[in-house]
């Protein structure tokens, strides 16, 4: 066996215990951070975070005794996640770039840097199970056994070039118990606090937005239902589906939105109840446990990370999309966001949510 391994290291105490893991069980670990952002280039110096960054994830090769190497991947970074990021909100959706970022970045980053180095396998510090399954020989993802903080989520559109070269030594582990074998081998970022969801994102994604395409949010018209006003929005790249606080203005009842119209330049509100919806449509889907879906089938269905995967039938369309019908409606349904689907804790596969 090849026992020469890359292991993304983030500076955090994730990859670093998967590192020190790695190793003590007689791995060739080579560290690799993935530098993501170029000083000076938005008003938020993400470059001074990276460096935060780098300096961390050296400690920890250091004490754990492995070589660290940049992989600068700032210029497809920038056009793939952040264009990206920008686009879906000021064209009314609610991206995740989170999902996006590994497959089109990170984890082929890692796998293009693995085969310079003639590493076979990859690795991460992800709460989540990849093994191979015994009938189909497709490798699979099993959600974590610790359930809050399982990531299977965000690994949805990996590709099975990818996944057969993954290992996820956290696979069983609890956040608790990560940090006490981080303290027990003396791991410098021990304590660290957990990192913020979106890596590139320092203060408000609207200020963001804003400063990075040069562009300042349009004010708009919120709306009902039945396209009646009902008062003046900030712009469409504030709000997202299923919001209720936040709006700016009071109706002396909860309102939420419903939908964004980005042609139009409007937000529509409706009350209590009209944030659920039983059925959504799903494209760029990605197959994990399975080579297609030919058929309707039963299936847990998660449309956002923190989401408890809700049971619904799901039918493949003619263009390849697929329709998801609930049992019950489910809360804020929203464009852009991922419907990732499960066979108890078995991933089918995900896509981005129309």
């Amino acid at each position: 066996m090849n026992k020469k391994i890359v292991i993304g290291i983030s500076g955090g105490v994730d990859s670093s215990v998967c590192a020190a893991l790695l190793k003590q069980q007689g791995y060739d670990i080579i560290g690799a951070v993935i530098k993501v952002w170029h000083e000076n280039e938005n008003a938020f110096d993400t470059g001074d975070a990276f460096a935060d960054i780098y300096r961390d994830a050296l400690a920890v090769c250091e004490h754990i005794g492995i070589p660290l190497h940049i992989i600068d991947c700032a210029e497809d970074f920038r056009r793939k996640i952040v264009d990206y990021f920008a686009d879906a909100y000021m064209h009314g959706r609610t991206p995740n770039p989170c999902a996006r970022c590994n497959p089109q970045i990170k984890f082929k980053a890692l796998a293009a840097f693995a085969d310079s180095v003639g590493a076979e396998h990859i690795a991460t510090g992800h709460y989540a199970h990849i093994e191979q399954d015994a009938q189909s020989g497709r490798w699979i993802i099993r959600r974590s056994a610790a359930d809050k903080k399982d990531q299977t989520y965000f690994l949805y559109a990996l590709p099975q070039s990818i996944l057969s070269r993954i290992i996820m030594p956290l696979s069983n582990m609890d956040k608790p118990q990560v940090r006490s074998i981080a303290a027990e081998l003396g791991i410098p970022v021990a304590q660290k606090p957990d990192s913020q969801e979106i890596c590139f994102l320092e203060n408000d994604y609207v200020d963001f937005i804003a400063q990075y395409t040069g562009k300042s949010p349009i004010p708009g018209h919120f709306i009902d239902t039945d396209g009646n006003i009902l008062g003046t929005h900030l712009g469409i790249i504030h709000y997202t589906i299923g919001q209720r606080k936040g709006l700016g203005i009071s109706f002396g009842k909860p309102m939420f939105v419903t939908a964004i119209n980005p042609v139009a330049n409007t937000v529509t509100l409706g009350e209590a109840g009209s944030e659920f919806t039983d059925r959504l449509t799903v494209r760029n889907v990605n197959y994990i446990a399975c080579a297609d879906i030919t058929e309707p089938i039963r299936a847990q269905v998660k449309t956002r990370h923190g989401a408890k995967p809700a049971p619904a039938t799901i039918t493949p369309l003619p263009n390849s999309d697929l329709s998801v019908v609930f049992d019950a409606p489910i809360r804020a349904v929203t464009p852009g966001q991922a419907a990732v689907f499960y066979n108890d804790e078995v991933m089918l596969g995900g896509g981005e949510i129309l």
